[in-house]
């Protein structure tokens, strides 16, 4: 490993406005003596909105990684799904050769839900389009394993309607009602104990989420609850695990 550690971003989409919504986040984390670097498909689909969107994008991406993996010793995929280019990179030489790690957004805010939540808790989703209901429900039985006890602490997957450039292209006051109206749908569910966001594009709206979550739980509930971010956690995981030689 080099004598400055390098973490890669990978936005998948071709939407540079994206990628630049999630520097603040990283930078939030203050892992000052890490580099962070930002990777943006040059082409391909603008927003990843279905699993054949997530594989297009795939094809867009893997040129211009295939020279950079030499120069990081982590990676992240920052799309909110079971996206295929997580294990395609990990089976690339230069990363199998480094021992370096790779994830996903939601692989990242998924495992640390489960540890942030009460064993009695459960975790859910809050993403874009309807079709993301059945594709991240599944994908979470995939990830955490079929009757596993984890995937018994996943309360489900709620979604705004809205695609992850409507997140920023809509009227602000659409989107924050339809963001707080799938929160709400959500907590009905019942022992939530954290609320993964469930798109890139969600970025800095965590607020959005808590005052949804005070709204209908009260003041005292309502700040109780997590809202984990899937890059913060994503770069924190990565952190820790290229510290630990992992």
């Amino acid at each position: 490993m080099r004598e400055t550690r390098s973490i890669l971003i990978i936005n998948p989409n071709s939407t540079e406005s994206m990628t630049d919504g999630l520097r603040p986040l990283v930078d939030a984390l203050q892992f000052k003596d890490t580099k962070h670097e930002f990777f943006t498909a040059p082409s391909g689909p603008k927003s990843i909105n279905n699993e054949d969107d997530a594989a297009e994008s795939v094809k867009h991406c893997v040129p211009g990684l295939e020279d950079v993996l030499d120069q990081h010793d982590g990676f992240l995929v920052a799309c909110y799904s079971h996206h295929p280019l997580v294990p395609i990179l990990k089976e690339k030489t230069p990363i199998q050769r480094g021992r370096k790690p790779v994830t996903g957004i939601f692989e990242g805010s998924v495992s640390t839900s489960l540890q942030l939540i009460h064993p009695n808790e459960k975790f859910g989703i809050v993403s874009t389009g309807k079709v993301w209901e059945k594709i991240l429900q599944e994908a979470v039985v995939a990830f955490l394993g079929t009757g596993s006890e984890a995937s018994k602490r996943f309360a489900g997957v709620e979604t705004t309607g809205l695609n992850a450039t409507d997140l920023h292209d809509a009227p602000p006051e659409e989107v924050k009602k339809r963001m707080k109206d799938a929160v709400k749908r959500l907590l009905k569910k019942g022992n939530v104990g954290a609320i993964c966001l469930g798109c890139a594009g969600m970025a800095g709206m965590d607020e959005m989420v808590r005052e949804a979550c005070v709204e209908e739980l009260g003041e005292v509930d309502g700040k109780r609850i997590r809202v984990v971010d899937g890059v913060q956690a994503g770069v924190a995981w990565l952190e820790g695990a290229i510290r630990s030689g992992f």
